[in-house]
């Protein structure tokens, strides 16, 4: 089965660009746990969400199909990357107690994905998987923003993109599901940065494919006037959606 492989074209830039996760999202999926023997991070792109559990798991196997993504990695002792799709790893059954999707579930195939999830999760063990919706800033840039990504990229969002758009409200999820909290995820960046992330965007990518040039060059100059100085950093913020389950074989904690 082949992937659909929307990243490792921007690899380098995904890695530096696109935003982290916050400490208290990983403290909470820690709490969940009943044992912190080992964390599956899957379609871990980069290792963003598997570096953030490693400090709250003995250890963290972090596996995606881009052998790409895994070259630019974030490297820490207890967490180990692997080059395998989501619905066929090596990982054995019933080895861990916390498997988690950080911003890739709408990517999957689920009917292969979820019996995986299955095998390989404890009796009782939880499933995380969440996604953020388009960045905010300002009053003064956010409807730019919302322009750009619903409007001038409209055409260019696939029908996996709209799961997210959607908040993962439409998306399979065969777990009995636990209400959690809400979390954000923020990143200082200058309008440079900014543009840099826009360009990790899939529907970026497909409009460039498509009609060879770059539509975030007209974009950025339709910004500066609510940036102001370009080398000047904002806080960029993302709301995460996020759906947690437990393994139905077990009782979670």
């Amino acid at each position: 089965m082949q992937f659909k492989d929307h990243f490792s074209k921007q690899a380098g830039i995904y890695s530096k660009y696109r935003p982290g996760y916050p400490e208290e999202l990983y403290s909470y999926l820690s709490s969940l746990s009943a044992s912190h023997e080992l964390a599956w991070d899957c379609g871990t792109g980069n290792g963003q969400a598997a570096i953030g559990l490693a400090s709250h798991f003995k250890k963290v196997i972090g596996t995606d199909p881009s052998s790409e993504q895994i070259n630019y990695a974030f490297i820490k002792e207890n967490v180990e990357y692997r080059v395998e799709k989501a619905e066929q790893t090596s990982l054995p059954d019933s080895s861990a107690d916390l498997v988690t999707i950080a911003n890739a579930l709408h990517w999957f195939d689920f009917d292969q994905f979820y019996p995986e999830v299955k095998r390989i999760l404890k009796p009782g063990g939880v499933i995380a998987a969440w996604a953020y919706v388009p960045p905010t800033i300002s009053p003064e840039i956010d409807p730019f923003i919302h322009h750009f990504h619903d409007v001038e990229l409209d055409d260019y969002w696939i029908a996996e993109n709209r799961y997210a758009e959607a908040g993962y409200k439409t998306i399979p999820f065969p777990f009995p599901e636990i209400q959690a909290p809400a979390f954000q995820s923020k990143k200082e960046m200058t309008l440079f940065d900014f543009r840099e992330y826009l360009c990790t965007w899939s529907a970026v990518q497909r409009f460039m494919n498509t009609n060879h040039y770059d539509p975030t060059e007209a974009f950025i100059s339709k910004l500066l006037p609510a940036w102001g100085d370009p080398l000047s950093v904002k806080e960029v913020s993302w709301d995460l959606v996020l759906k947690i389950g437990v393994n139905k074989n077990g009782a979670n904690r």
